[in-house]
C-alpha cells in the first residue's frame, strides 16, 4: 500500500470525547481532514455543535453530541448513536478528562477532589473504551486511543511550577494518568486478537492561549526544541494511530512533550 493510502481515513467514523475544546479539537480536525467522518462529544452540547458546524464548513462530515462521559448510560447513547448515524465505529479518542480544580495535595488532600478526578478521567476513560470495544469486537477492527500525560510516566518537580501561576495538578490528576496509561496496556492485551487497537498518546505542557506568561517562556525554554507545544502538535500521532499506518502498533504510550522529559 503506497504511504498516502496508508494514512486515509476515507469512509471510517472517529469519536472524539472532549472533542469541542483545545487538544480534542484539533485530534478531532486531524481524522476529519484525512477523511473520517467526525463525531465531537463533550457535555457542553451547544460548543460541540457549534464545532461540528465548524468541520463541515471545511467539507468534513460532521455531528455534535452532548456526552457526559461519566454516566454510563450518555456513553452507550453516544456510541449507538454514532453507529446508527454511519453504521459503523472505528477510532475512539478517549480524551475528555482534565484536572478538577483546585487541586489538593499530600499530606492536604481533599477526598472529593480525588474521587471527583479519578472518575473524570479514569471512568470516563473505561466507560468510552469498553463502549467502544463491543462495536469494534464484532467489527473485528478498530483503533482505541487514550490521552494520557507526561505526568502519568512521572512526577513533576514542583519547582518548575511556583510561582508561574499554572496548575500542575495534584496527586489524583497523576495518578489518574498513570492509570489511563496501563488500562490502555490492558486494552491491548484483550482486544488484540480481535484485530482491535489500543494506543495511548501522553502530551507535554501545550499551554492554552490565556496561559501565564512566566509559564509559556518556561515551557518553550525547558524543552529539547525550545518552544512550546501546539495543539496541532498531536495531529500526526493521532493520524498515526487511527489509521492504517499504525496497525501494527498497540500497548504503547507515546510521549509527545517536545524533549521536556528527556532530562
Amino acid at each position: 500500500m503506497e504511504i498516502q493510502n496508508l494514512f486515509d481515513l476515507n469512509g471510517k467514523v472517529a469519536i472524539i470525547t472532549g472533542g469541542a475544546t483545545h487538544l480534542g479539537f484539533a485530534m478531532a480536525s486531524a481524522l476529519g481532514e484525512l477523511g473520517a467522518n467526525i463525531v465531537i462529544a463533550s457535555r457542553r452540547r451547544d460548543l460541540c455543535v457549534k464545532r461540528s458546524n465548524e468541520l463541515k464548513s471545511k467539507g468534513i462530515n460532521s455531528l455534535g453530541i452532548g456526552c457526559d462521559v461519566t454516566d454510563p448510560i450518555q456513553v452507550d447513547q453516544l456510541v449507538d448513536q454514532t453507529v446508527s448515524e454511519y453504521g459503523r465505529l472505528d477510532v475512539m479518542v478517549c480524551n475528555a478528562g482534565g484536572a478538577v480544580k483546585p487541586a489538593t495535595f499530600v499530606p492536604n488532600g481533599d477526598i472529593e477532589e480525588f474521587v471527583s478526578t479519578m472518575e473524570l478521567n479514569v471512568n470516563g476513560t473505561y466507560l468510552s473504551a469498553n463502549s467502544a470495544a463491543k462495536i469494534m469486537v464484532n467489527q473485528r477492527s478498530g483503533s482505541i486511543i487514550t490521552i494520557g500525560s507526561i505526568h502519568g510516566s512521572l512526577t513533576n518537580d514542583k519547582r518548575f511550577y511556583d510561582g508561574t501561576g499554572f496548575h500542575r495538578g495534584g496527586a489524583s490528576y497523576q495518578t489518574a494518568k498513570a492509570g489511563i496509561i496501563n488500562f490502555t496496556r490492558y486494552l491491548a492485551m484483550e482486544l488484540g486478537e480481535f484485530g482491535v487497537n489500543a494506543n495511548c498518546i501522553s502530551p507535554g505542557m501545550i499551554p492554552k492561549p490565556d496561559a501565564d506568561v512566566k509559564m509559556l517562556d518556561k515551557c518553550m525554554n525547558s524543552t529539547a526544541l525550545r518552544r512550546r507545544g501546539l495543539p496541532s502538535d498531536l495531529k500526526g500521532v493521532v493520524a498515526l494511530l487511527a489509521s492504517e499506518a499504525g496497525s501494527w502498533i498497540t500497548g504503547q504510550n507515546f510521549i509527545v512533550d517536545g524533549g521536556f522529559t528527556i532530562w
